[in-house]
């Protein structure tokens, strides 16, 4: 198989790929794996609306976006610890905004 392009993805929509995918016809061992744990574990059915809400906040990049989606952070100690391996100075003004869009979500 040869890698065409990459990009970040959240649960949902890689969720909403397998489906798609195993529709069309079987899928593989790993593919069945991926959709079994993300039925399991993806707390978000969609996420355009949190995404789009995600990216008000100038200092998100797309992949801070996609891991705060699969995550859903509740606190401020729980942002910090998601992003202490990132590269990026969140204030805290910018941490509240990250709380107050994720507190109205599952998770």
């Amino acid at each position: 198989m040869k890698v065409i392009s990459e990009k970040f993805v959240s649960y949902p929509k890689a969720k909403k790929i397998l489906e798609e995918r195993e529709k069309e016809g079987e899928l593989s061992y790993e593919q069945k794996s991926s959709l079994e744990h993300l039925r399991k574990f993806s707390k978000l059915e969609d996420d355009e609306k949190i995404s789009e809400e995600l990216h008000a906040i100038e200092k998100l990049r797309e992949d801070l976006i996609v891991k705060i989606i699969n995550n859903i952070p509740k606190t401020a100690e729980d942002v910090k610890v998601l992003f202490q391996k990132d590269v990026i100075d969140l204030s805290d003004e910018d941490i509240a905004k990250i709380i107050e869009v994720t507190k109205k979500y599952p998770g």
